[in-house]
């Protein structure tokens, strides 16, 4: 279950499509072409990870959406621009059978935005209703065991924490009070959470990182997992800003900048928009470089991110960096990285691994009952942890706590890569 049926959305379920049709392979996929080593390495096991753990397969996946415009899942696709016409006409019958549900929308938090497919209700209390029933609905007449819901929606502007976000309580008075601190988005993972459906937050939004729904996950088992999809210069950043570090090379400054024209960059031409994706994106340096311990290598780097909005690029997202570094006695050095992506591109397996460990830490008992999952982290700009713990941004360190929780599910040991156990 998909809020907001664009670009990612689209090319996910087209994807996994294609796949289950034999005509792509799902390549950037951790779940469906990713292995586990298990044991020692002279055991030489390692199983797919979609053969280690019991993970929903592929043909098991229906979809539906909600979206403020009016377009199927086929239109909306050719509408991106980010798969080709020839594929797209492969699996054309499959995507216009996927309609959009009318969403749950409001102007005041995506401000680039208007559509005329949007629930109509008292206030938001009513629309969170609405949201439910719809949930049951497609669980009914699709005939379901199980459902995840996973947020590919615009950005909404920057809002903080507060009061009315503390407990389901001040939560749902705010909802019959249509509080504005309550945004779209939470009424989408409210209703999700009520029906015990876990949820993923794929958009720089506050949407689940508050209270309430910590304490609406774990009452109703149903996991968690956020924030922003990890792609682009965010990911390019989590795996050279661990290099740096692990040399002890020093920064002076980070400077990022974007341009890309799909629906993503028109919403962020917004300054409430913007401000929430570049809180998101500016945190992860600071949590990898960790200036506090090393203050003669990283204290007062500068670091600076644009995005620009430039229509003629369309998904086809450009992030250059200027990385001004420096070594052994203090001598500069530059690292230029002009990273030529596409958004969705990158995005789409992202979306379908999360559905498919979502599911599979709704029906672990270990998992279940924990709310967040921040073994998730691996896929995400501004990784969730419970309050007062700080979050790990190093995309390596991610990938050993996904893979060493995936092991702990199945009883296997735990891999610390220490290897001395060659050697006695």
């Amino acid at each position: 279950m998909v809020p907001g049926m664009g670009a990612v959305a689209t090319t996910f379920m087209a994807g996994v499509e294609a796949v289950r049709k034999g005509i792509a392979e799902p390549v950037g996929s951790l779940t469906q072409m990713g292995a586990i080593r298990l044991g020692k390495r002279t055991e030489g096991r390692s199983p797919a990870i979609k053969d280690f753990v019991p993970l929903a397969g592929l043909k098991d996946l229906v979809f539906t959406g909600w979206d403020i415009f009016e377009d199927d899942a086929y239109e909306s696709a050719l509408q991106a621009g980010v798969l080709e016409k020839e594929l797209l006409g492969k699996i054309k019958p499959f995507l216009k059978s996927i309609k959009p549900r009318k969403a749950v929308f409001d102007s005041d938090y995506v401000k680039k935005l208007d559509g005329k497919h949007v629930k109509k209700g008292k206030n938001k209390r009513d629309l969170a209703e609405q949201l439910r029933a719809d949930i049951r609905d497609f669980k009914k007449k699709s005939k379901l065991d199980r459902q995840v819901m996973i947020w590919c929606g615009s950005t909404e502007v920057f809002l903080k924490q507060g009061p009315v976000h503390a407990s389901v309580e001040a939560f749902e008075r705010g909802l019959h009070k249509n509080d504005p601190n309550i945004a779209p988005s939470m009424i989408y993972a409210y209703a999700a959470l009520m029906e015990g459906v876990p949820f993923a937050n794929g958009a720089p939004n506050l949407t689940v990182d508050i209270p309430v729904m910590l304490e609406l996950s774990r009452r109703n088992h149903a996991p968690i997992a956020g924030k922003d999809f990890k792609t682009g210069q965010t990911l390019i950043k989590t795996i050279l800003a661990p290099g740096f570090k692990a040399r002890m090379l020093g920064l002076h400054g980070w400077f990022s900048t974007n341009i890309l024209g799909n629906r993503d960059g028109e919403v962020l031409e917004d300054p409430g928009s913007f401000k929430t994706k570049e809180e998101s994106k500016l945190s992860v340096l600071e949590h990898i470089l960790q200036p506090e311990l090393y203050p003669k290598l990283y204290k007062g780097f500068h670091h600076k991110v644009r995005i620009n909005y430039y229509p003629p690029r369309g998904d086809n997202k450009e992030g250059w960096d200027n990385i001004d570094i420096f070594g052994w006695l203090g001598y500069p050095m530059q690292i230029k990285v002009d990273f030529l992506c596409r958004d969705s591109i990158l995005a789409a397996p992202i979306v379908l691994d999360l559905v498919l460990f979502l599911d599979l830490a709704k029906r672990s008992e270990a998992l279940s009952g924990l709310g967040i999952q921040e073994w998730l982290s691996f896929y995400l700009k501004s990784p969730m942890t419970v309050p007062g713990l700080y979050p790990e941004h190093d995309l390596f360190i991610q990938l050993m706590k996904l893979k060493n929780t995936l092991r702990h599910l199945r009883g296997e040991e735990l891999i610390t890569h220490l290897g001395l156990e060659y050697y006695d």
